[in-house]
């Protein structure tokens, strides 16, 4: 008789190893497989894909359970995937979880985001990924849909798997009912008015980070922010490859 092995699950996140979605992402996925939890030891939002280079990386076991394990990292989220896969764990995590993010990733934060940037490396290193996010940014939100919606996912993806290059970047609004989730689109826009300035205790201009999020014209009706606002979780397939086929061609031609 053949005793099936366990799938090895690594979470990470990018508010750090003490945040509340982590520790609901960890719960809501626990008895899908070995979990282990490497997650950065202090907040690390919008790192993006960033890799510690310029100084040593330390990380720390944290405790070690029955089919859980935790560690804490001075990286950034890539780095925690990076560095856990390889260096940390004695076998190839079969998934990657990166959240549950305080705060949506969709459209345009998808390139800012430290959630995204570890599922992205879990990518690059051939693992099947996906980041998940909520429109909260409360550090004591209420996470319950979205891990009933990730722990859905992260079972299809073990059963189904993903296409090499690409990963998943889960969206969910806020309340206590999700209408379902819609595949989406990425939207096309960006973030308006992005600094708040004020003064600091020497009477200096300082600068803090804000701003509203635009749709670019034409607004196509299947983009994840549209789906978002209508109630609906939205899950976008991402990338690797960013190399733009379509102009390539016509690239080649030109030069």
């Amino acid at each position: 008789m053949t005793i099936k092995k366990k799938p090895l699950i690594l979470i990470t996140n990018d508010d750090g190893i003490n945040a509340k979605g982590i520790e609901e992402l960890t719960i809501s996925l626990k008895g899908l497989g070995e979990i282990v939890v490497f997650a950065p030891d202090g907040p690390r939002s919008g790192s993006s894909c960033a890799i510690t280079s310029m100084e040593p990386i330390r990380c720390k076991l944290v405790d070690k359970k029955e089919n859980l394990t935790l560690y804490k990292c001075t990286g950034t989220p890539a780095d925690c995937i990076k560095l856990a896969i390889n260096e940390i764990l004695e076998n190839r995590p079969d998934l990657v979880v990166a959240g549950i993010n305080h705060g949506g990733n969709m459209s345009i934060s998808v390139q800012y985001s430290g959630t995204m940037g570890a599922a992205a490396e879990g990518c690059v290193l051939g693992i099947p990924s996906v980041g998940i996010s909520l429109m909260d940014c409360d550090e004591n939100a209420d996470f319950n849909e979205s891990g009933r919606l990730g722990c859905e996912l992260v079972q299809w993806i073990l059963k189904e798997g993903l296409p090499h290059g690409t990963y998943l970047n889960l969206n969910i609004p806020v309340g206590k009912k999700i209408k379902g989730i819609k595949v989406c689109r990425q939207a096309d826009g960006r973030w308006t008015n992005e600094y708040k300035v004020s003064k600091d205790a020497h009477d200096e201009t300082v600068y803090w980070l804000s701003g509203n999020f635009k749709n670019n014209q034409p607004i196509h009706p299947d983009n994840d922010t549209l789906a978002l606002d209508n109630g609906y979780a939205s899950l976008v397939p991402c990338k690797i490859d960013v190399t733009d086929y379509v102009f390539l061609e016509t690239l080649k031609q030109m030069i």
